[in-house]
């Protein structure tokens, strides 16, 4: 069993390290996401940004494919493995790969689509997945928070709670917060991002957190 899991795990791992949102961009357009943009993050959301639509989004069905399929195939492969709480290395492994991916020097991406990915590799175990999804949801429509790093701490600390109270498969509740972790701990924001965020009702603003009193 343990060579099932290793070998998973590293290709989960290689799967994830490949930074589609980063590659794409650059041999269809010839445009250098990480160079370009702020955070510098070769992600999905900058490779819309600055290559279109057509190409992010082709980058975004890369980033969920790398993270679904080493996760499908090893719960497929061999189904009892999904009990076994070493399933969490091969659910949390296409997440450290892209978060710490040797292309960039084990300085990666922050992880977001590639866990979606992950998350669709587990089902029909949808509780994982659902909670993610309502939370993120939940922080963008109805409570809102700005900037999306705040948000993105919020959201993924409830979900690392949320699959540890509800999720009752304990590799997948492992992996969920090992998954947790590496994406808050890649969203630490610096303090001009604390100075800037703020809470609001749907579109009406409610409070600014640090917002400076006159």
């Amino acid at each position: 069993m343990w060579n099932f899991i290793i070998f998973f795990s590293l290709a989960g791992f290689a799967s994830g390290s490949v930074l589609y949102s980063m590659i794409l961009p650059k041999w269809l357009r010839g445009i250098d996401i990480v160079f370009l943009s702020e955070d510098h993050n070769p992600g999905t959301a900058n490779a819309v940004k600055y290559a279109g639509k057509t190409i992010g989004m082709l980058c975004l069905i890369c980033d969920l494919g790398k993270g679904f399929a080493p996760v499908w195939l090893a719960s497929h492969a061999m189904p009892p493995i999904i009990q076994s709480p070493a399933f969490a290395l091969i659910l949390a492994a296409p997440v450290l790969g892209h978060a710490f991916s040797p292309m960039l020097h084990g300085k990666g991406g922050k992880a977001i689509a590639v866990t979606f990915g992950v998350l669709l590799g587990i089902l029909p175990l949808w509780i994982p997945l659902g909670i993610l999804a309502v939370l993120y949801i939940f922080f963008s429509v109805v409570i809102v928070i700005h900037p999306h790093q705040i948000r993105t701490l919020w959201t993924f600390s409830l979900f690392a709670l949320g699959t540890m109270l509800f999720c009752h498969i304990l590799s997948i509740s492992i992996g969920c917060l090992i998954i947790a972790a590496v994406v808050l701990y890649r969203h630490l924001p610096i303090r001009q991002v604390w100075r800037s965020a703020s809470i609001a009702l749907g579109h009406k603003k409610i409070v600014s957190l640090f917002e400076k009193k006159s």
